[in-house]
């Protein structure tokens, strides 16, 4: 009787429809999980790649303006109290300090440097490279902080009282981090070279190992939304930091083979092996990590959206930040260092010599400003549609201002007005002005909160209205922000 009862007894799976429900959905968002991440991860490819091209393209010639301005300022008259508007300010700091970087770096001896790796054992050029990885984390999250000190000391009003050691010392820790970061990441250029030409290639076989290792102190770990948009704009930058790695091995390799064709496919069986074990590791990583924590994978379109918001927000009048430095506070990538060493490594490897020489570099050049500009304008056209998509624009023109204790909330309406360029004459008729309003020494008891802190994500993305009372946001301060979550936070918890 009781084998009788196992062979034939059944069961209905419908008793049951919601767990198997959820399980089916699991097994979707798996299969989803390539598309919408690599999409992601194509958009902020091209964001990092439009800020890495404006250190060569757009800002020497801001630079020129800057000191155009300045040399002919005399000629004019001094119209305004400052010399420079804070743009230009950090413009010539920025054009500056890669100058002096980039002359420090012909102290630096690439030949001496590869030679002394390779006679290295392997076991220890792979730690020394997962030290330069973990070094490259924490010198970025600090390299940051360095220059932005540096931008707001050398702009800051002087009106105020002084609060800072000055602008010489934050300069020269500036030109130290760069010219530091730099040479990191020429070592590790230089051992991800040494890795490419050694004979048995084991060592390119361990470092590729080195990326599946990450997998397990990841997916085994809790994440919340914001912690994982923290990881994706990491992957962003990791991504996009090795194409540029792998470009300098390739200039390096040709160099030394004069330039000779054949060898650069010697090169691309292992460049695309570097770069499809990184797009394999990350694609598994983000599915585990979104199946153990019921993360659905139309998150990812809410981080593009959100990265869409910081490019747009940056094109406005009230902008209180470069797009350029929004992406390093974002995503962690700093363009500076990165840029020092290639403009060495392309000036070391390419020799120009004659007058057409010069004329394919003045080409080449022009042909840096055309990628620069399409980029930028495809970027700007996508960013709008995606913004569009999340129903984000209310929040980019009708920015949300609290009331602050003594001040009426009509006052400071009109006042959140007139600095975004709006003015009323006398007669009541308003005329919108060109330039951005510069706020005066009263200004700072008025709390106006950012365009970026307005775009929050809940986990079933339904909406909350953002004017409620202080009781009520002091329930919901534990949950961040999408847009105050950086490159540099940790479980939700800024590092400051």
């Amino acid at each position: 009787w009781f084998i009788s009862a196992e062979l034939t007894r059944g069961y209905f799976l419908e008793h049951n429809e919601a767990k198997y429900t959820e399980r089916r959905e699991r097994v979707y968002t798996c299969m989803r999980i390539p598309k919408e991440l690599e999409k992601l991860m194509f958009f902020g490819i091209f964001l990092c790649l439009d800020a890495f091209l404006y250190v060569f393209t757009l800002l020497p010639l801001r630079v020129f303006l800057a000191m155009f301005r300045f040399i002919t300022l005399p000629c004019y008259g001094l119209r305004d109290r400052r010399l420079l508007q804070p743009a230009q300010v950090c413009d010539m700091l920025k054009g500056v300090i890669l100058v002096i970087c980039y002359f420090m770096m012909h102290y630096v001896d690439y030949s001496m440097m590869y030679h002394l790796i390779r006679g290295q054992s392997v076991i220890k050029l792979y730690i020394i490279y997962n030290m330069l990885e973990v070094a490259d984390r924490l010198i970025s999250s600090f390299g940051q902080d360095i220059l932005d000190a540096l931008y707001w000391t050398a702009t800051e009003p002087k009106e105020r009282k002084r609060a800072h050691i000055g602008v010489i010392p934050h300069f020269f820790m500036a030109v130290f981090y760069v010219f530091l970061h730099a040479i990191l990441i020429m070592v590790q250029a230089t051992t991800l070279n040494v890795a490419f030409n050694s004979h048995n290639k084991s060592l390119l076989t361990i470092m590729m190992s080195n990326n599946f290792v990450e997998i397990k102190g990841s997916v085994f770990k809790k994440f919340e939304k914001n912690n994982l948009f923290q990881m994706s704009n990491s992957d962003i930058k990791e991504r996009f930091t090795n194409y540029v790695l792998l470009l300098i091995v390739c200039l390096r390799n040709m160099e030394q083979f004069s330039w000779n064709p054949d060898h650069f496919w010697v090169l691309f069986p292992d460049v695309c092996m570097v770069v499809a074990s990184e797009i394999a590791v990350d694609i598994v990583k983000h599915a585990f990590i979104t199946k153990f924590n019921d993360i659905t994978a139309d998150v990812y379109s809410e981080y593009r959206a959100s990265l869409a918001f910081d490019l747009v927000s940056s094109r406005q009048k009230n902008a209180y930040t470069d797009y350029s430095d929004s992406v390093s506070r974002r995503m962690g990538f700093i363009p500076l260092p990165l840029a020092v060493l290639l403009i060495r490594v392309v000036t070391s490897s390419i020799k120009v010599q004659g007058v057409l020489a010069y004329v394919c570099v003045v080409l080449f050049y022009c042909g840096l400003i055309s990628l620069k500009v399409l980029n930028s304008i495809v970027l700007l056209g996508k960013s709008c549609q995606y913004v569009k998509e999340a129903k984000m624009e209310e929040k980019l023109f009708n920015p949300v201002v609290t009331a602050t204790p003594g001040k009426p909330a009509g006052k400071q309406q009109g006042t959140f007005k007139s600095s975004q360029g709006i003015s009323t004459d006398e007669n009541g008729s308003t005329s919108v002005t060109n330039q951005p309003v510069h706020q005066k020494e009263n200004m700072p008891s008025l709390l106006v909160t950012s365009n970026s802190d307005q775009f929050l994500t809940t986990p079933d993305g339904e909406e909350k209205d953002i004017s409620q009372d202080s009781s009520e946001l002091k329930h919901r301060s534990a949950k961040k922000d999408l847009l105050e979550i950086d490159r540099f936070t940790i479980c939700g918890n800024r590092i400051d």
